[in-house]
């Protein structure tokens, strides 16, 4: 870590923090014993310590500093022509070696910065020996110890914070790929879904409609000669069509939640209120309001999916002992209320979904409720329970009216005229 970060780690801030305090105090120290000890150049002291704080405040004040290794090096050569001026006139200014081997190795390459402590180690050793008059081994020894202790120090940081990048780049390249394979994966599920359907419509209602027209086609070329050719020609079309439009409703009948099979959207919840209770520490109740209007397949299917999956988090997350769920039928709206008693939460401050920890479901209940021109809010709060509504409206939203049932396959018609032979 030679340069320094645009945004630093909040470790980092702490570290910068200390080196700070640590310089001013040193300042402070030679100036005060220089004055206390009534010296014959304590102002000339003085005024070093102060030439010297001021030209380290530049680095952390100046933006050109951290942005610039080429500024921040004449910064630290300016730092250190201060600090030897400290260090001629006071023997004290060699406590503040210390500080400068961290910023030394901080902000020069890794050989530059070892030259530049050891040149700093000597100065600091062959100045205190000029203030005492003598030079022993023991003299060279702090300032040696110190700067072996700070490049220790710097480098094992250095080393952590390679690791720590390391990993992070790491973590963020797993996060991507896993959203890249469960992109994937549903693409070639939905693709795959796709491929199903065509057969699906090839093999049934492509097949019945072109049958219909060849039969029609052959009564109407049957006309005006032989009308009792074309008559049967006809009727074999509508055996057709009624065997088509039988096929068409079992197919989007498949396309149902096995829920909805043979009952109905209240008929559902009800059901899953009942298994709920059974096998969890809660009580779920339903509730009906309004007048019942039959549904489009969409919009049971929507509120139904929501439900169950705000009756998952309601069981999982709020630690509620009861919940109460409304189907409601509001005019042209219909809704879906789930209210329970549990611990609440704050709806401004959710985590972001996670791939390890979850956290999709309200996203994917609102995505459900806005596919149909719905809304879904959230009313909660820490400690007083939770109402989530949906909100869905029974017409499109061109007000064209409400949706078919078979909305799946237009130009079906699911409710056609009486006949005696169509399949209830």
């Amino acid at each position: 870590m030679n340069t320094a970060a645009p945004a630093p780690a909040p470790t980092a801030r702490a570290l910068t923090w200390c080196l700070h305090l640590l310089v001013v105090g040193l300042l402070a120290l030679a100036a005060g014993r220089a004055v206390a000890d009534g010296r014959p150049h304590a102002a000339a002291v003085v005024a070093a310590a102060a030439v010297f704080g001021l030209v380290y405040a530049a680095g952390p004040l100046l933006p050109r500093v951290s942005r610039s290794r080429r500024v921040a090096v004449l910064w630290l050569a300016a730092v250190g022509a201060a600090w030897l001026m400290l260090l001629a006139r006071s023997a004290e200014g060699v406590w503040l070696a210390f500080p400068l081997y961290f910023l030394q190795l901080h902000l020069l390459p890794r050989r530059a910065g070892l030259a530049a402590v050891a040149a700093t180690a000597a100065a600091a050793t062959g100045g205190f020996a000029a203030h005492r008059g003598s030079f022993g081994a023991a003299m060279a020894i702090g300032p040696s110890l110190g700067a072996a202790v700070a490049v220790a120090v710097a480098w094992g940081y250095q080393a952590l914070y390679r690791e720590s990048e390391r990993r992070r780049r790491l973590i963020e390249e797993l996060t991507a790929t896993r959203a890249d394979l469960a992109a994937a994966q549903h693409t070639a599920g939905v693709l795959a879904e796709r491929e199903r359907l065509a057969r699906e419509i090839h093999d049934t209602l492509a097949q019945g409609l072109t049958s219909i027209q060849l039969l029609l086609r052959a009564a109407e070329r049957a006309l005006p000669g032989a009308p009792e050719t074309a008559a049967r020609h006809v009727d074999q079309a509508r055996r057709s069509a009624v065997d088509n439009l039988a096929e068409a409703r079992r197919f989007v009948a498949a396309l149902a939640p096995p829920a909805l099979e043979g009952t109905t959207l209240a008929g559902a919840l009800e059901r899953l209120c009942a298994t709920t209770s059974a096998r969890h520490r809660i009580t779920a109740h339903l509730h009906l309001t309004g007048d019942p209007v039959p549904l489009p397949t969409a919009h049971e299917v929507a509120l139904l999916r929501i439900a169950q999956s705000a009756l998952s988090n309601t069981v999982r997350h709020a630690e509620a002992t009861g919940a109460e769920v409304t189907l409601g039928h509001l005019g042209d709206h219909v809704t879906v209320e789930i209210a329970d008693d549990g611990r609440g939460f704050d709806p401004d401050r959710l985590p972001a979904p996670d791939p390890e920890a979850g956290g999709f479901g309200l996203a994917a209940m609102r995505a459900r409720a806005h596919a149909l021109g719905g809304e879904l809010t959230i009313e909660s709060a820490p400690g007083r329970g939770t109402v989530l509504t949906a909100r869905l409206p029974l017409c499109r939203p061109d007000g064209s009216g409400p949706e078919p049932d078979l909305g799946l396959l237009p130009g079906l018609d699911p409710d056609p005229a009486p006949d005696p032979e169509a399949r209830p």
